[in-house]
């Protein structure tokens, strides 16, 4: 079966909203049966997998449609983000089911804040999951159903990218939880290895990672601009709202004058030489 090529019949916008109603439906679907189990099981956390795995259980339907070649920009940004998905979710469902019965801090203040709203709220927010999902995945379903782009120059550069800034997101997590894993350094902040360079060279990489499905996305057509705002979209969230700020308070919470002096010799998101 091959998909149609739309390229002409819609207009760019119309193409974006048809992109957007082909991948909420399913979100929908799939973060309100995540919410069922989470209340079951009374563990909110299990909706950061579901979000990582999302992107690939949205993707793999276009890749088992269509002959998959390396002709068409489209398919080297399936590969990617793909990889990326999986990875992501395997590393967060090994942390969060690992320690089923221990739900992450951050939904533990929001039962706190809730109370007896919980449910309902928890409802809303696994629902602005999905359309966040859809939102980041637009780019490649409108390079997928509505623009076949040659492979150029940008998307190699995009496919690169995204390679190297996995590996390096993967080296991120590793050496944290090896640190973790040391009892020696238990009440330390980690700064070793990625970590002296940055103090969050895995949100650094996870950034880096949207900027290469930016390229990736890239189209003469302006399929590529969806790309570029959630590229920009990511680095905001990840400075501001769901990445270093939160961490960065729960940290000097708890490691207390050990983080701060970590924070005066270590830039918070990009990677610098370690000073002496």
């Amino acid at each position: 079966m091959t998909l149609p090529n739309y390229t002409g019949e819609f207009s760019t916008l119309s193409s974006v909203l048809l992109s957007f109603i082909v991948g909420l439906v399913p979100s929908v679907l799939l973060f309100g049966a995540t919410w069922i189990v989470a209340k079951k099981i009374n563990n909110w956390s299990i909706v950061d997998v579901v979000w990582s795995y999302g992107f690939a259980l949205l993707a793999l339907p276009f890749v088992f449609t269509e002959t998959f070649t390396a002709t068409c920009s489209y398919h080297l940004y399936a590969t990617m983000i793909i990889l990326w998905s999986i990875r992501l979710g395997t590393h967060l469902g090994m942390r969060v089911l690992g320690h089923l019965e221990t739900e992450d801090g951050r939904y533990q203040k929001m039962r706190e804040k809730w109370g007896a709203d919980t449910d309902r709220k928890m409802g809303i927010f696994y629902l602005q999951q999905a359309i966040a999902l859809t939102v980041l995945i637009l780019p490649f379903f409108g390079t997928a159903v509505f623009d076949r782009t040659p492979v150029m120059t940008v998307h190699w550069v995009g496919f690169a990218i995204v390679a190297v800034a996995m590996i390096g997101e993967a080296i991120a997590d590793a050496q944290l939880a090896a640190f973790k894993k040391d009892p020696s350094q238990k009440g330390m902040v980690c700064s070793r290895g990625l970590w002296a360079w940055s103090r969050h060279p895995n949100y650094f990489c996870e950034w880096l990672i949207w900027v290469g499905f930016a390229l990736l996305s890239w189209s003469p057509n302006l399929f590529g601009i969806p790309g570029i705002l959630c590229a920009a979209t990511m680095y905001y969230l990840l400075n501001y709202v769901t990445g270093v700020a939160i961490t960065e308070g729960h940290l000097v919470h708890s490691k207390g004058e050990a983080y701060r002096n970590y924070q005066q010799k270590v830039p918070a998101f990009w990677p610098r030489p370690p000073r002496p």
